[in-house]
């Protein structure tokens, strides 16, 4: 197993695993696939496992939407992560396309366009190099890897004197 904690501990009823299931939900939005797993770590057997994400589900600790939309707010404002590498991040989590699209519109575009901007002023004041080319090509490589647009980002560097 891939997991570095130490061997997996004895196995749960389906009953005390639904019960951490709940409180591992309760503390943070989680994806379904994030909580399958765990059920699988704590020794569960398949058809248990998917009864307890359907208990879940139906009594709502678990709900793919709640959690795109927390997942890509969150990573957003608080990572300032462009739509490309939340996307990424979701596909990673087994979110279906729909529900990525609607955590992708949920971000407000003028919130969106200022976290850009600012992240582009930040780096270009701590950006030693003088040759503009240069500079601006740096400044564009920092913007596509926190995720952003590369359109948007060379529309902002244009607009913007940085």
């Amino acid at each position: 197993m891939d997991d570095l904690s130490g061997p997996s501990p004895k196995r749960l009823t389906p009953y005390q695993a639904k019960s951490k299931a709940e409180a591992f939900c309760a503390y943070q939005e989680r994806a379904q696939q994030e909580v399958r797993d765990k059920l699988y770590h704590w020794g569960l057997y398949p058809a248990v496992v998917e009864q307890v994400i359907a208990d879940l589900i139906t009594e709502g600790f678990l709900n793919e939407e709640r959690f795109a939309l927390a997942y890509a707010s969150g990573k957003f404002r608080m990572n300032g992560w462009g739509k490309h590498k939340i996307k990424q991040g979701l596909t990673q989590k087994a979110i279906s396309a729909p529900l990525i699209k609607a955590a992708l519109n949920s971000l407000d575009e003028q919130e969106y366009r200022e976290k850009l901007l600012n992240l582009l002023r930040a780096k270009a004041r701590l950006e030693k190099e003088k040759d503009p080319y240069k500079r601006k090509n740096k400044l564009v490589r920092y913007a596509l890897g926190k995720g952003y647009e590369s359109e948007l980002i060379l529309e902002l560097l244009n607009d913007n004197d940085l």
